[in-house]
């Protein structure tokens, strides 16, 4: 049964979230805060109303029209909501936070023309896709993207992630490579490079005070969805490099994330990454993920990123026993295949081709 539900009803005594006029970044899961709120199944239903952009979002959905089709996979114990278009080899396209698959059309057109099968994945949690009470460590995601290329009846794909779904694709191609034929990691360094960075690197440190912010219980979750998403707007807009996403965009996240229990389970990633740091099981992820990664490896970082910074994503080469192709894209921030749709499709593509073997 679908996801696309209403946007969860605000709080009277939330606070809403102020303007962010710094840059922010991603973080990790722990134990669920809130397992009563991380449901699972929900009812469908239909939204109408105007947001502050002036935006009618009639009927919103997570499952859009276009030229592409949806249906729901089950994988590792979950069932997980998919977009997809085209034939020919698989590439798997998964988003980061705080966005769904939508924010893949642009390149799911695109590769479908170029002869591929474009698949665009909610991870668990997000969009169409099961919220389960727990379940949101880097290894059992990685183990929904690769159940969900089995349960799509490949044997192989070409892997291509963002934000937290770039570190997740780093941990599929260590966890799985028979499965993953190449990797594109975007506004991703690799899990032991970020590690170290919010370790020991003040201003990369001062980059992820969002998800400081995500570790206290409830509030977070609170402030997210007040006044419509207006904080998911906050933070996509200081994000961004001079191309800004556009109103449709902002729209839609801001959508999303109010569907009832995104807003918590999103976050639970990010908790675990902070609070796994001095805890065995994330000593034993970081020791796990020396393990070279086998497939050829394209790194695409925008130059203008202030969550991610440039510079603590530089070198995940050191870790690749493959090719692998570092691409800076200057004046570009978080967003990559958002805000130069265009060019980033065509390098994804050329490396794509380059290794379908």
């Amino acid at each position: 049964m679908p996801l696309d539900q209403k946007p969860a009803p605000v709080p009277a005594a939330a606070p809403r979230p102020t303007r962010v006029t710094e840059p922010i970044g991603p973080t990790g899961p722990t134990e669920p805060t809130a397992p009563a709120e991380a449901a699972g199944h929900a009812e469908a239903a239909e939204l109408a109303e105007v947001t502050d952009s002036g935006l009618a979002a009639s009927a919103w959905s997570v499952r859009s029209d276009g030229p592409w089709t949806h249906r729901d996979l089950a994988a590792n114990g979950a069932r997980f909501h998919i977009a997809e278009l085209g034939e020919g080899p698989l590439v798997l396209l998964v988003h980061g936070w705080p966005e769904y698959w939508w924010a893949w059309r642009h390149q799911m057109t695109a590769l479908a023309e170029a002869g591929f099968r474009a698949v665009a994945l909610d991870l668990r949690g997000m969009g169409g896709s099961d919220r389960t009470p727990r379940g949101y460590d880097p290894g059992n995601l990685a183990l929904d993207i690769t159940g969900v290329i089995r349960s799509l009846g490949e044997r192989r794909a070409h892997l291509v992630g963002h934000a937290t779904g770039g570190s997740l694709a780093w941990v599929a191609a260590v966890m799985r490579p028979s499965v993953i034929q190449s990797l594109t990691a975007v506004s991703a360094a690799h899990p032991r490079q970020l590690r170290r960075a919010l370790l020991t690197d003040r201003r990369q440190m001062a980059a992820f005070d969002h998800v400081l912010g995500f570790q206290r219980p409830w509030i977070p979750e609170r402030q997210l969805v007040a006044d419509d998403g207006a904080a998911v707007a906050d933070y996509l807009n200081a994000w961004t490099g001079p191309n800004r996403l556009d109103a449709e965009a902002l729209t839609a996240y801001r959508k999303a994330i109010q569907i009832p229990s995104t807003a918590h389970c999103s976050i639970e990633p990010y908790r675990w990454l902070l609070r796994s740091m001095a805890r065995p099981d994330g000593i034993q992820f970081a020791r796990r993920m020396k393990k070279p990664i086998t497939a050829p490896t394209l790194h695409i970082q925008g130059a203008a990123d202030p969550v991610l910074l440039a510079h603590t994503a530089l070198g995940a080469g050191e870790y690749v026993e493959a090719p692998y192709r570092w691409r800076l894209l200057p004046g570009i921030g978080h967003f990559p295949h958002e805000e130069a749709p265009e060019e980033f499709s065509a390098e994804l593509i050329n490396w794509i081709q380059e290794h379908k073997g």
